[in-house]
């Protein structure tokens, strides 16, 4: 995102809190004598002034999203707020609902995290948009849609007038995130609070929703209030930042004090945190609350046995018949991918939303239809095995997913959940003797051995995901394939189950393919990388290879888009922004399937479809790299 000045303006504060507290009843009786109360914001106090940008930092829970919807009403009836907040001479925590609605939308706008929960399904989004502009400055329907349509422009929706006519669920994430910035701007509001605005985009559509706020932001002269857990977000793009821990303020200053002289030392931890791709020496994270952690990043790669082999991989699904009279569609998920892992290796598979990666995970498990190609596990060709055979061949071969939640049945207990694979496997096993394993990976993941009659919705994000790490572990599997294991959480508990991952395959020689779309994590975890785009790779390295000397433009533009957690360096990058979104598989482009979007592609690269080829160390697939 381009650099904006880290001088704090001189004008009056628009919005100025002042020892604002916003807690919860602990019980259903609340009016009862000493009832407990939960405390998520405690005596915060900061100001915004007009025109800049402020970035609220912490993990989850430590009160960011409540304080920005304590100041705008947006709280449940359960909770109690004191203090004051102060919007161009107006305190808003003490106007009514009528009030505060003549603000919201019109003078202050929130951007929500999920775009999908905040737009309405049912309603086209011209309709939505146009709602808007009707409740806070009366004007006829036909004017708010033009008015939507020329928003629509300003934040490089293509096809603006068209879109209008469209739902939500006919778009991308990264289209609806801008549709919910351009309803958001409809007003021109003073003050735009953006809760996490890119936490669940890809990194390239991060990098283009980052710089239009900034841009929007030049012409229009709001004020942003940015919360996020990203710190190379905030370094790029705030000029103050507030750091906050269970609903306190730990620090706040301008963006460069805070980066460079921190006074706090949890704001040191949450920075050290964070993995970096400018880091020449790759280091292990360091974590929250602990002392500096020791040790350093995978080695080069393993010269071991091959342990997994996949040649010309296909995978496809039945996207039916476009019409009565017309053949078959088929979506192209995997198309010729070939790779070899060896024991102890960690492939790491990068790309954006519908580049293949969980697609070619699940063909490698043979948990989805293989079209064409083999896929050996051990020398063992899984394709070729029947349905019992295959099933005890899946004891080798584990998974953890992206949401550990989600993966985790609600109603089965942890002891339940983590012995589950040796019930399958080795249903003779006493339980004594799994609950004897339980127990005992448990506390190799970090967890305690009390946990084991506890249930999923006692634990948080970071525990949830080590009880699946835990399920995977005890069958004793040679390969994990990690999808998406830690987009969903902080940058603290991030680091610690890397960490954690990187020691379990020291210790068991494990191999793992780890999916993300984070580059940096990829960077610390990995031993080689392949970049895959619309089911196809693009290109595949070591890792100091392809981060020190990457070939193929998207891979490039991939790099580029990924924040660095320093505002020097940050704010003084030449980006390369990549324009629009991953083409459909039901309809791929001609030739090379990136050229849509690559400022290289010609005529040959509409005609050809470029073919893997060496390249110094790498291996690439563009005609011009």
């Amino acid at each position: 995102m381009a650099a904006q000045a880290a001088r704090r303006p001189n004008d009056d504060a628009l919005l100025r809190v002042e020892g604002l507290s916003v807690s919860y009843p602990g019980d259903h009786h609340f009016s009862s004598p000493g009832a407990q109360m939960i405390h998520a914001v405690r005596d915060l106090s900061f100001e915004i002034m007009a025109g800049e940008t402020l970035g609220i930092v912490g993990e989850s829970g430590s009160g960011k999203t409540q304080s920005a919807l304590s100041v705008i009403g947006l709280l449940p009836e359960t909770a109690r707020r004191k203090g004051s907040a102060i919007f161009s001479g107006r305190d808003l925590l003490l106007l009514n609902e009528a009030k505060l609605n003549e603000i919201r939308g019109s003078a202050i706008s929130m951007i929500f995290q999920d775009p999908m929960t905040s737009l309405n399904p049912h309603l086209t989004i011209g309709r939505q948009m146009a709602r808007v502009l009707e409740r806070h400055q009366g004007v006829s329907r036909q004017a708010a849609l033009h008015a939507a349509a020329q928003m629509l422009d300003a934040v490089r929706v293509p096809d603006a007038a068209e879109r209008l006519r469209q739902y939500p669920h006919e778009m991308s994430g990264g289209m609806r995130q801008r549709i919910m910035i351009a309803t958001a701007l409809l007003c021109k509001p003073q003050l735009l609070i953006a809760d996490e605005p890119t936490t669940a985009l890809d990194v390239t559509v991060q990098a283009q929703i980052l710089t239009l706020m900034y841009e929007l932001q030049q012409e229009l002269g709001t004020a942003i209030l940015l919360i996020t857990h990203d710190m190379g977000v905030v370094a790029g793009s705030c000029n103050r930042v507030l750091v906050m821990r269970d609903g306190k303020m730990r620090e706040c200053g301008s963006i460069n004090k805070v980066f460079y002289e921190s006074q706090d030392s949890y704001t040191r931890e949450l920075l050290a945190a964070v993995p970096r791709l400018d880091e020449v020496q790759t280091r292990r994270l360091a974590v929250v609350g602990n002392a500096p952690a020791k040790g350093g990043a995978p080695d080069s790669r393993p010269s071991g046995d091959t342990m997994l082999m996949v040649a010309n991989l296909d995978v496809r699904f039945d996207a039916g018949r476009p019409g009565v009279f017309k053949p078959k569609q088929y979506l192209q998920a995997v198309a010729d991918v070939s790779f070899e892992l060896k024991r102890g290796e960690t492939l790491g598979i990068v790309g954006e939303s519908g580049c293949g990666k969980s697609s070619l995970a699940r063909g490698v498990l043979q948990l989805v239809d293989v079209h064409a190609g083999r896929v050996a596990l051990l020398g063992e060709e899984l394709g070729t095995l029947d349905r019992r055979r295959l099933k005890q061949k899946r004891r080798q071969m584990q998974v953890i997913f992206q949401d550990p939640l989600a993966s985790l049945d609600p109603r089965m207990t942890v002891a339940d959940i983590v012995s589950e694979p040796l019930h399958t496997f080795f249903p003779s096993m006493s339980r004594t003797r799994q609950l004897v394993k339980v127990k005992a990976i448990l506390e190799r993941v970090g967890l305690k051995a009390e946990h084991m009659n506890r249930y999923p919705h006692e634990f948080s994000g970071g525990q949830c995901q080590r009880i699946g790490i835990a399920r995977a572990l005890i069958a004793e599997p040679e390969l994990i394939i990690c999808d998406e294991p830690v987009s969903a959480l902080d940058v603290s508990v991030q680091a610690q189950i890397v960490n954690l991952l990187m020691d379990l395959q020291q210790e068991m020689g494990l191999a793992l393919i780890f999916i993300a779309h984070d580059l940096a994590v990829v960077k610390h975890i990995s031993h080689r990388v392949m970049v895959m785009y619309l089911g196809r790779i693009a290109e595949v390295a070591e890792r100091s290879d392809l981060y020190e000397s990457p070939r193929h433009p998207y891979t490039q533009a991939l790099i580029s888009a990924v924040p660095i957690p320093d505002p020097k360096i940050e704010r003084n990058r030449d980006r390369t922004l990549l324009q629009g979104d991953v083409p459909s598989p039901l309809e791929p482009p001609s030739g090379c399937a990136f050229r849509t979007r690559c400022p290289l592609a010609d005529y040959r690269c509409a005609a050809e479809m470029p073919g893997l080829r060496t390249l110094g160390n790498s291996l690439v697939a563009c005609h011009h790299a």
